[in-house]
């Protein structure tokens, strides 16, 4: 099991929307964002199920999942692959969902998707190949978002 760095947890609890790609019936993808995924520990992830009706029907059937964490405007973060464990109750359910509270959600929580980590990536903009600067990368898209 891949350690997730000091940096990489940072990363993730900094950004907290990932994008959590399952496989529902029929094998058909399924792609949702989760504003409420966090590192735990050095290999562990968690996303609430707020809204998450098709992400945990398709969990419940496969646990198999791949999270990518991108700062839109850095153009750059991880991808995570791992195996969900799907918790509703108890004191692992429990003392995740303080931690959220204490973060600031305020949503009902119907579950906690607990993810182990099996392989981490760097996912990085092919603009980086062409030489130019992360601080380069930052003033363009800052453009594009926040036009004056």
């Amino acid at each position: 099991m891949p350690t997730l760095t000091q940096e990489i947890k940072d990363f993730v609890n900094k950004q907290r929307m990932g994008f959590v790609a399952t496989i529902g019936p029929a094998n058909k993808p399924n792609l949702s964002p989760k504003g409420t995924t966090i590192a735990l520990d050095d290999n562990h992830l968690a996303f609430t199920d707020i809204r998450s009706n098709q992400t945990i029907s398709n969990l419940e059937i496969n646990p198999n999942l791949e999270i990518n964490v991108v700062d839109p405007i850095r153009r750059r973060g991880y991808r995570f692959q791992g195996t969900a464990k799907i918790l509703s109750g108890g004191e692992e359910f429990e003392k995740i969902l303080s931690h959220y509270r204490t973060l600031g959600v305020k949503s009902e929580v119907k579950a906690i998707v607990l993810i182990a980590i099996d392989v981490v990536k760097e996912i990085k903009s092919p603009l980086y190949d062409l030489g130019l600067t992360e601080q380069e990368i930052v003033s363009e898209w800052k453009k594009r978002y926040l036009p004056d």
